[in-house]
């Protein structure tokens, strides 16, 4: 089957209700194609909480008017997890949803049993029942096993398999305190072979991924890092029935903001589309997902996801395509692979991760930051680059603070090399000053 056959194939009806759009995932009610994920919540100071410093000053009104929001505009899925806002989504979020009667609204939340403390059945096992108090709730809708893949089929076995949970889980289903199970990846395509495995043993009711127009035929380019194209993925989950659920459709937010070489291919097909909504359009138009996350810091994005998903506008081929040229189009350009999930953090060191790389990705989609870093002869934007970075990054918090020792590396689902790619942003940096180009 060619390409455009393909994508021909896959495509789902258009509906014209003007609602939100839903589909079937596993067992229970319908699900809202838009999910609400609850790794950024918003803070008082009205940041994202995915830093240490900033996951204590949740803003509890404002995650109350958010959920108020998407509930009332048709969004009825909510992913958390132990981990996110350093520990604090859970508890959060149950707090909000709680103010809604019990049918309104589903909760997703994981076993993140990541650290070697963690991972014996009775530290499993607490984890999973402190889910149940700080969601407020007698059932979990959707419960997954949290970043399956880091540590390979090994890891697998170790976390789930030889410690009992799983099939402690498994019993917690057939009583219906989870409805659904399932597990989150990433990884390469052998341990994701590994998961699938168990399927005839523990069924499968649903699996996330990331998946994005960039990963769908391209995920092992996005650098050298540990990726599997997220076709793959879709199509192995296809071919056993499984539902999907889509974490990082936007790479992190990479592909929601004004890109040069994005915007070239997509434009003259929709000049009033935001760059947002065509990679939301691309996840939902395949068949299989039956949600696609975003984090939603501030409300104006809810507002603006719920306008993309009611209804879903399923692509064409034609769209297919030049979403094609743009993924080619990015990867043509020198960013670093951070989704911003904050996984590396808390830094012993206090840098702020996500948001040095973060700076360095920016500059380079708008076309301050061309990628021959090496030229003598920096040019204006390379200026702006310098006193944005300054300007954005609290001088503690900046990449000459780090010292390589690279704990934060292997938390990492991009499997990127943070240290070296903190070297790269910081001897940049120290190149702008020493040319006296501020």
């Amino acid at each position: 089957m060619n390409r455009r056959s393909f994508f021909s194939a896959i495509a789902v009806p258009r509906d014209e209700s003007g609602a939100m759009t839903y589909r079937t995932g596993g067992n229970g009610p319908r699900t809202s194609l838009l999910g609400y994920g609850c790794m950024r919540l918003p803070t008082v100071e009205g940041s994202s909480a995915r830093e240490a410093g900033d996951a204590k000053k949740i803003d509890q009104e404002e995650v109350n008017r958010h959920v108020d929001y998407a509930i009332a505009h048709g969004i009825n899925y909510f992913d958390t997890a132990p981990v996110y806002c350093q520990g604090r989504s859970e508890a959060v979020i149950g707090e909000a949803l709680a103010r809604h009667p019990r049918e309104k609204w589903l909760i997703a939340t994981k076993l993140s049993n990541m650290s070697q403390s963690l991972r014996s059945f009775e530290a499993s096992k607490k984890m999973y029942e402190q889910s149940f108090k700080f969601l407020r709730t007698d059932h979990i809708d959707y419960y997954l096993l949290h970043t399956v893949g880091q540590g390979g089929p090994a890891g697998f076995d170790d976390r789930f398999v030889k410690n009992g949970i799983l099939d402690f889980l498994v019993k917690e289903r057939e009583a219906g305190r989870i409805r659904n199970l399932g597990f989150s990846y990433h990884g390469d395509e052998t341990g994701f072979r590994h998961a699938l495995s168990y399927h005839e043993r523990y069924h499968w009711d649903f699996a996330q991924i990331q998946l994005s127009y960039v990963d769908w035929r391209h995920g092992t380019e996005t650098a050298k890092y540990n990726h599997v194209n997220a076709e793959i993925l879709y199509n192995l989950l296809d071919g056993l029935n499984i539902p999907i659920s889509v974490m990082a459709p936007t790479l992190g937010g990479r592909l929601a903001k004004f890109n040069y070489a994005i915007s070239r291919c997509l434009s003259p097909l929709d000049p009033d589309a935001t760059p947002a909504s065509w990679a939301f359009r691309f996840a939902g138009s395949m068949p299989r997902v039956f949600t696609v996350l975003s984090g939603m810091t501030d409300i104006k994005f809810i507002k603006e996801n719920v306008k993309t998903f009611s209804p879903l506008r399923p692509l064409g081929a034609k769209e297919f395509a030049a979403l094609e040229r743009a993924a080619k189009a990015y990867l043509g350009e020198d960013t670093i692979p951070c989704n911003s999930c904050d996984y590396c953090m808390p830094c012993p060191y206090g840098l702020d991760i996500p948001g040095i790389l973060g700076c360095w990705n920016e500059a380079v989609a708008d076309g301050r930051l061309p990628d021959n870093t090496s030229d003598p002869d920096y040019p204006a934007q390379r200026r702006c680059f310098l006193v944005e970075y300054e300007r954005a990054m609290p001088p503690l918090r900046r990449a000459d603070h780090c010292i390589g020792c690279g704990r934060c590396s292997p938390h990492c689902p991009q499997s990127i090399d943070i240290p070296a790619s903190i070297r790269r942003v910081d001897s940049l940096v120290e190149k702008l000053r020493r040319n006296g180009r501020v």
